[in-house]
């Protein structure tokens, strides 16, 4: 069977809303049986946030998208791959012809990981075919989110039954690190706590599952759209606005990034980035570039996925946090889902930055676990059922 590369570079984009996507079930497509799910995830994550870790276990996630983003850019063959930021992991949906290539890579950089920040990222990957003959659905479709942001959206159970068989079977493969297999360019993290551009609005952290797989679509259909009535469209709910956003200068911030990006510390380095942050206030207030990439920020920050599950961090008052948390007890009181939310005062945002006009993206969570804390939760109440 020839391998279709760019099954998902060819998948029409569609720029209506997400409540009319979900409405059209025609829309969503078989992922190939040739592909595979990677799964990336740190072990003890809740642990690690209470330690008040949360910092370095946004950035390793963070770690790992940048290294396969990294790989598929000087691939240099035009293949898009499919990727969802979970605050303590991230998951990939990638071609054969890619697997031993990433898995290579993510199991290096796992390595790293643990060598400079004491976290074990588990690192693993399951068939397509092998979830689809087990009953796991896996249909994905391409949603235009923003202007400028095109996200994978995905119905079935089949990354989550993924995601469970890897944590399951989790063992550590490689014991020599190879600092030729890192590439972390482009990472950076240089932005403080994110606040509500009002001050009576709270920051939410939302997962929320379907409890069964074949009504994923209409369940998510009708939480968005009432998302959309309680809280405002997808842009009066956006948390990264650009009057908010103001630049970290500590150093201690910097040697954080700098530990999970370089193979060894370097003084030249944390210096050097030290410096251009300071200056970087300048730039991104005065100069015509700086303005357009700090606009540019908020159009392409990753705060909302559905990889079969809905992840959001988004902003609201506590009035209508209440009104939305109400609607929701009745639907896990109707046997429809299960939820778990965080409410907190500010977001933190890391970024994969390789060119400020066009190449960057941000990942967004909530202060004090964000997601990690709403999936916390969200555990307690699986395990009571």
């Amino acid at each position: 069977m020839v391998e279709n590369l760019k099954y998902y570079s060819h998948l029409k984009k569609h720029a209506g809303t997400l409540v009319a996507l979900l409405d059209n079930a025609s829309a969503f497509t078989e992922v190939p049986d040739t592909w595979h799910v990677v799964v990336v995830d740190i072990l003890n994550s809740t642990q690690a946030v209470d330690q008040g870790k949360h910092h370095k276990v946004n950035l390793t996630a963070t770690g790992a998208i940048i290294s396969v983003l990294n790989f598929n850019r000087k691939a240099k063959q035009g293949v898009e791959i499919p990727y969802f930021f979970g605050g303590d992991g991230a998951t990939f949906i990638i071609p054969t012809l890619y697997l031993e290539d990433i898995i290579q890579i993510l199991d290096n950089y796992s390595l790293h990981i643990k060598n400079h920040t004491n976290l074990v990222l588990r690192v693993g990957h399951i068939s397509v075919s092998y979830l689809r003959d087990q009953d796991y659905g896996l249909k994905i479709a391409k949603h235009q989110l923003t202007n400028q942001l095109t996200i994978p959206i995905v119905l079935g159970n089949g990354l989550k039954k993924a995601e469970e068989i890897i944590k399951t079977h989790f063992e550590e493969k490689r014991t020599n690190f190879e600092k030729t297999l890192l590439n972390l360019e482009g990472m950076e993290c240089r932005w403080k706590q994110i606040k509500p551009d009002q001050s009576e609005k709270k920051v939410v952290c939302l997962l929320l599952d379907a409890l069964q797989e074949k009504d994923q679509r209409l369940v998510y259909r009708d939480v968005i759209n009432t998302m959309d009535a309680v809280f405002g469209d997808f842009n009066e709910r956006q948390i990264i606005k650009t009057d908010n956003l103001k630049l970290n200068y500590s150093i201690r911030t910097i040697w954080e990034e700098m530990k999970i990006r370089l193979h060894r510390q370097s003084l030249a380095f944390l210096l050097k980035k030290w410096f251009s942050t300071l200056i970087g206030k300048f730039y991104l207030n005065l100069s015509t570039e700086g303005k357009h990439y700090v606009q540019q920020i908020g159009q392409l920050s990753h705060t909302f996925m559905l990889d079969g599950m809905i992840n959001t961090v988004f902003t609201a008052e506590q009035s209508q946090i209440d009104d939305f948390t109400a609607y929701l007890n009745q639907l896990e009181k109707d046997k429809k889902l299960i939820y778990g939310i965080h409410v907190t005062h500010a977001s933190i945002m890391s970024c994969y930055v390789l060119d400020r006009k066009t190449k960057h993206s941000h990942f967004v969570d909530g202060t004090e676990g964000g997601y990690t804390s709403a999936a916390k939760m969200f555990k307690q109440k699986l395990k009571n059922q």
